[in-house]
C-alpha cells in the first residue's frame, strides 16, 4: 500500500500548522524548514503555487496520493453539490479517518495501520482497507480479539475531541457513523476552493 513515509515535521513547517497532530519539534521551531529559515525573504507566490500548496495540504492531512486524491475529485466533481465541500466529505468518510476521529488511534497514519492490521470492523464485519467509504449509520468497531490493546486503550483514555457527526461508546468499543459531516463540521484548515481552481486548469 503506497502512502508517505518521509519527515512529518519538515512538511508540517513548510504550510506552517501542525498537519500531523501535535509535534514537539514543530512547536519548537515553526517557520518554514531550510537553511535561512526565518530569514528568507519569500516573493509574493503565484496563484498556482498558493493553489498547489493547498492541494499538497489536504493531500498530506488525510494521508492520500495523488492518484487517489485526484480519484476523489472526480468522484466529487460528479456528485451533487459543491464540488470542494464534497472532495472534503469524502475524505472525512474514510475509515480510516473515522477512526483516528473517534479517538481509537491518535493519528491518520496509525488507524491506518489498525485498519490494515485487521483491528477495525464495519458492521460487525473485518475490513482491512483504509479507503473504505462510510455510509451514514455505519457501524465502526475494535475487533473482539483486539479489544484489549495497550495502544488502542491508551488512544481512547486520551480523547477528548467530540463531533456531532459520530457517536462512540467507550464500554463496547463502537461507535457509529451517523452522518457525512457539513463543511462549517470539518475542523481542517483547509481552502477546498483552491483545490477546485487547481483541478480546473
Amino acid at each position: 500500500m503506497a502512502r508517505y513515509t518521509g519527515p512529518k515535521t519538515k512538511i508540517a513547517r513548510k504550510f506552517g500548522e501542525a498537519i500531523f497532530g501535535e509535534d514537539k519539534s514543530f512547536e519548537k521551531r515553526n517557520y518554514p524548514p531550510g537553511q535561512h529559515g526565518n530569514n528568507r525573504r519569500r516573493g509574493k507566490k503565484s496563484e498556482y503555487a498558493i493553489q498547489l500548496m493547498e492541494k499538497q495540504k489536504a493531500k498530506y492531512t488525510y494521508g492520500i496520493l495523488e492518484r487517489q486524491f485526484r480519484g476523489l475529485f472526480k468522484k466529487a466533481r460528479a456528485a451533487q453539490g459543491i464540488t470542494g465541500e464534497v472532495l472534503l466529505q469524502l475524505c472525512e468518510s474514510r475509515l480510516d479517518n473515522v477512526v483516528y476521529r473517534m479517538g481509537i488511534s491518535p493519528s491518520r497514519s496509525g488507524a491506518r495501520q489498525l485498519v490494515s492490521h485487521r483491528h477495525i470492523t464495519v458492521n460487525g464485519e473485518i475490513v482491512n482497507i483504509p479507503s473504505y467509504q462510510l455510509k451514514a449509520g455505519d457501524i465502526v468497531g475494535v475487533r473482539e480479539k483486539s479489544k484489549s490493546l495497550e495502544a488502542i486503550d491508551k488512544s481512547l483514555s486520551n480523547s477528548s475531541h467530540v463531533y456531532e457527526w459520530i457517536t462512540w461508546n467507550n464500554d463496547t468499543k463502537q461507535g457509529t457513523f451517523v452522518s457525512v459531516p457539513a463543511r462549517i463540521q470539518i475542523p481542517e484548515n483547509i481552502n477546498e476552493q483552491f483545490i477546485v481552481e487547481l483541478y480546473s486548469k
